[in-house]
């Protein structure tokens, strides 16, 4: 899942981004907000981070410009303004969800882990497909009941598969969601991420669509 964070204090900003990266999810991290503000309509962002207090621009003034957009990301605001007229503001401008600082990095990836879940229509907090679960707090994966190990790469793109069960995806698309701008990607990588998918959870896991892109198998295969 592919993260933006507007956040203008570098030590806060370079923390979040770490940290998340450390659980599996792509970030990309603007201390303008400006360019933050641009971002969100360059890249499949699944949520956003939003800080209030930035260089240039308010952070209300950058979520209330997304939704006239139409763009319905789910957006987390993360800040120190955190009186409860304050949050009310936010959450009536279109955030979803609304955090003080300072913060837990654990209940930080706990919240987007939920606005990215309901935003795929996924009630349930573990994600599973035939034989193969996905937790995504404790970031255990399971074959037939038992677990097996994948890289944070590997997660990742399972993630993707699974909260995308009924849509074939294009390697262009699973780029833009694996890698972030500042991080090279391979000619050749989301394909080799599949093939060792496939070698630990199963052939027939990931189908091929000829010419379009990855799926998954039917459910009842």
């Amino acid at each position: 899942m592919r993260i933006l964070v507007l956040e203008d204090d570098r030590l806060i900003g370079d923390g979040i981004k770490s940290g998340l990266e450390q659980c599996g999810f792509c970030v990309d991290w603007f201390y303008d907000g400006e360019q933050g503000k641009q971002a969100l309509l360059r890249a499949p962002f699944d949520a956003v981070v939003l800080d209030l207090g930035l260089p240039g621009i308010d952070g209300m003034d950058i979520l209330s410009w997304w939704r006239r957009q139409h763009l319905d990301v789910p957006v987390l605001i993360l800040t120190a303004r955190d009186a409860l007229h304050q949050r009310l503001e936010g959450l009536n401008a279109g955030a979803d969800d609304y955090m003080g600082k300072p913060f837990a990095l654990a209940e930080l990836v706990a919240r987007l882990n939920a606005l990215i879940r309901r935003s795929h229509a996924h009630s349930e907090p573990c994600l599973q497909h035939r034989h193969v679960t996905f937790d995504p707090h404790t970031r255990v994966t399971t074959c037939h009941g038992s677990p097996v190990i994948l890289t944070v790469r590997e997660q990742a793109l399972l993630t993707l598969f699974l909260m995308n069960k009924n849509r074939v995806m294009s390697r262009q698309m699973l780029e833009e969601k694996l890698y972030s701008w500042d991080q090279d990607v391979g000619s050749n990588a989301v394909e080799v991420h599949i093939h060792h998918l496939r070698r630990k959870l199963g052939s027939d896991f990931i189908r091929t669509e000829r010419g379009l892109g990855y799926y998954l198998g039917s459910e009842n295969e």
